[in-house]
């Protein structure tokens, strides 16, 4: 590196250097940024193994924005599941730009997926050191096709054949259930459960309930399916939901994002069946701001538990959890009281934050302090004086 380092500033000073010693020293700039890219990808697996918040410090490091960070971490993960193309990018062989394709693809399978696509690419690092970045995601695109052949449909019958649950009695005396189903059961399952939560338990929580709000909804969720299973919810099958977004500040959208309340992976040809008997919700927003959503949104200090009208509400908003450069997915988080409860904060839309369960606990146990402005811009304190701001929140960003 160092030598490639001399050959640099040679050419960069030499004011009669002819085409071929300028291409041979950007070539060395190549290699040279492909080696510190390595590096910085060996670096951050590291920080982020020893501080809860790496894309914060990445970001103040390398002067750059909390997204920037967070696919640098993204990166280093990619990294970390090829090898191959870690020896590569550390001998300059290949860019950043090669890395990033194969993480971008990666975003679009599932787990097992991922990591099939993970184990293919791995095995072409010698075609990505032939190749341009265009003609290499390329490739990794057609890999991810391969995975995909089946169109969903073999997969999901695959997943139907896979279904289980499973009962036991622990050390502790307690009886255990555990399932896996199929996304379209999981889509109907995931109704039924939340409209009991919400028929239940609007006016009064059951005694010995966990005041923490993860534990409270794991809590809340066991007695709803109990008396599902007893028949005490009027035995009423919960009907899916289909929520339809309209961003007023995207003018060059397709059209609106539509998802389900769970985020889950349905065929196409059995999606358009499952849609015809679910409940369709349109949710509008603008710059961070609900102008329309079913339900009431306000609930003030009727009770803690936030609605299944307001978590649609902010479905609309936010695709991941509210802390600058979280990406952890909307249905991974719990509603979050800005003005706390406890201190007379009410269940209002414009006190509620979706936020992971990692920076929930930041939030009440390690002296972080959020804001929200009128628009959502969130404000975020650290006990270290840091402050980290957003503007409003912006669902269409690309993940």
């Amino acid at each position: 590196m160092v030598e490639r380092v001399e050959h640099i500033d040679a050419v960069c000073a030499d004011a009669a250097a002819d085409a071929a010693s300028i291409e041979a020293g950007l070539l060395a700039v190549r290699e040279v940024t492909a080696w510190a890219e390595a590096r910085q990808a060996a670096l951050v697996r590291r920080l982020a193994s020893k501080v809860s918040f790496p894309e914060a410090a990445i970001a103040k490091i390398a002067r750059t924005s909390l997204g920037h960070a967070a696919k640098s971490t993204e990166r280093a993960d990619t990294l970390e599941s090829t090898p191959n193309l870690a020896d590569r990018l550390g001998d300059g062989a290949i860019t950043a730009g090669h890395v990033d394709a194969v993480t971008r693809c990666s975003k679009q399978l599932d787990g097992p997926q991922r990591r099939a696509l993970f184990d293919r690419v791995d095995q072409l690092a010698d075609v990505a050191v032939a190749a341009t970045v265009d003609e290499f995601a390329k490739r990794v695109r057609l890999e991810a096709t391969r995975l995909q052949a089946d169109d969903g449909l073999d997969r999901l019958e695959r997943q139907k054949a896979n279904t289980r649950l499973n009962t036991w009695v622990d050390a502790e005396g307690m009886w255990n259930l555990r399932g896996r189903f199929d996304p379209v059961a999981g889509v109907k399952l995931a109704a039924t459960l939340d409209g009991a939560v919400e028929t239940l338990f609007a006016e009064r929580v059951p005694e010995r309930c966990p005041t923490d709000p993860i534990e409270k909804h794991k809590f809340l969720a066991a007695r709803a399916l109990e008396r599902l299973l007893e028949g005490a919810a009027g035995g009423k099958p919960g009907r899916p939901e289909y929520l339809v977004v309209v961003d007023a500040d995207a003018p060059g959208q397709v059209g609106p994002v539509a998802e389900w309340s769970i985020p889950v992976d349905i065929p196409a040809r059995v999606l358009a069946e499952l849609a015809g008997e679910a409940d369709v919700t349109t949710v509008v927003v603008r710059h961070g701001v609900v102008l329309h959503a079913p339900g009431e949104l306000n609930l003030g200090r009727t009770t803690r538990l936030a609605s299944r009208a307001q978590r649609r509400a902010l479905r609309g908003l936010y695709r991941s959890c509210g802390i600058p450069g979280c990406t952890v997915g909307y249905d991974r988080c719990e509603l979050h009281h800005i003005i706390w409860w406890r201190n007379g904060g009410r269940t209002d839309l414009e006190n509620l934050v979706p936020v992971c369960s990692k920076h929930h606990a930041k939030i009440h146990h390690d002296g972080w302090v959020i804001e929200l402005g009128p628009n959502r811009e969130l404000t975020l304190r650290t006990p270290d004086g840091t402050i980290h701001s957003t503007g409003p929140p912006g669902r269409r960003t690309a993940a």
